[in-house]
């Protein structure tokens, strides 16, 4: 039996939060849009939101409103990390880490803490600080762990750093763990399952492989990092073409018919100066709208289309925004959802 397990309805001012789960062991991620639900999710969890519906953990009701049971916050083995950590800025770091439970120290060279005992959080990196506010969550062993938004205050250089720190510390812990977050990118890191929430709902659950293979909607798409081209598809010649509102056409082997979206993801599409000679059927022609490095790679905008390429590729076709270029990618590698 999975150690954690919710049934939750939450009257929200313009919509309702019903979720179902259950987590194990494991790390699980919400991702989705601001206001979809997922901080009220965990203050629901921990006994700080008002809810109806059912919570247990290890077969213990935290809240069971068909029989009177709701355990305040202070009964909830909980441990919570806020999106800005809420250190005591009067406190040491080990006088933080032992608010949460006397006398444990252990957790200092645990998270590599030692060296900063006696510092304060005004003195403390970003990275510090985050690991400082698990160490203080997981002081009193708590039966759930619940983080809202972990990476949101560091900037983007630090956050690259501090996801794979953090993605090790929290399979470390093996216990129930719950992050919600915008970001898909902190998602598919952190967690080893992820979960779309918009407008109170789940539209989807599984692996970020899952999520990127095979995405229930347009928005789980987008979500993910896919360009998303909407159109009128039929078929024609063994394929199926998608018709895209300027008068593109985008080749899918994918079925469909009537209003469509294509799905296709950067790294699945190349950049030229012309049409490639090759067995890519889809060529998307349009201006360099933009040229953004990602590390060893740039992201390209071929007018509706994104393309990943190396930045070796990019200097090597000499791309220059506002000149022409060539967005091209496979029929294979085009999926095709119904169009909402």
């Amino acid at each position: 039996m999975d150690p954690l397990r919710l049934s939750l309805d939450v009257p929200l001012r313009e919509f309702a939060l019903r979720v179902e789960l259950a987590i194990g062991r494991e790390v699980v991620a919400l991702v989705g849009p601001s206001g979809a639900g997922k901080s009220t999710l965990l203050r629901a969890i921990a006994g700080l939101q008002p809810a109806r519906g059912a919570i247990s953990v290890d077969g213990t009701a935290w809240l069971d409103s068909t029989r009177g049971v709701e355990l305040p916050a202070e009964e909830r083995s909980v441990g919570l990390v806020f999106q800005d950590y809420a250190l005591f800025p009067h406190l040491t770091v080990r006088k933080n880490i032992e608010f949460g439970r006397k006398g444990h120290t252990g957790l200092l060279e645990r998270f590599g803490l030692t060296a900063l005992a006696d510092a304060r959080p005004r003195e403390l990196s970003g990275g510090e600080r985050q690991r400082v506010a698990l160490a203080r969550a997981l002081a009193p062993d708590p039966a759930v762990l619940l983080l809202d938004e972990p990476l949101s205050a560091l900037d983007t250089h630090t956050r690259g750093e501090v996801r794979g720190e953090l993605q090790l510390l929290l399979r470390e812990a093996n216990r129930p763990t719950l992050v919600v977050t915008h970001d898909f990118e902190d998602a598919a890191t952190l967690a080893t399952r992820v979960g779309v929430l918009v407008d109170g709902r789940l539209r989807q659950l599984g692996s970020p492989a899952e999520l990127v293979a095979s995405p229930a909607d347009p928005f789980v798409a987008s979500l993910t990092g896919a360009n998303v081209l909407r159109g009128r598809a039929r078929a024609a010649n063994g394929l199926t073409e998608l018709t895209l509102p300027t008068g593109e056409l985008i080749r899918s082997t994918d079925a469909a018919d009537g209003e469509a979206v294509a799905v296709v993801y950067p790294w699945e599409v190349t950049v030229s100066q012309v049409p490639p000679d090759d067995s890519a059927q889809n060529h998307i022609a349009g201006v360099v709208a933009s040229l953004v490095p990602v590390g060893n790679r740039v992201r390209v905008r071929v007018g509706p289309v994104t393309a990943e390429i190396t930045a070796d590729s990019s200097e090597r076709l000499g791309l220059t925004v506002g000149e022409r270029a060539v967005a091209s990618f496979k029929a294979t590698g085009t999926r095709l959802l119904p169009q909402p």
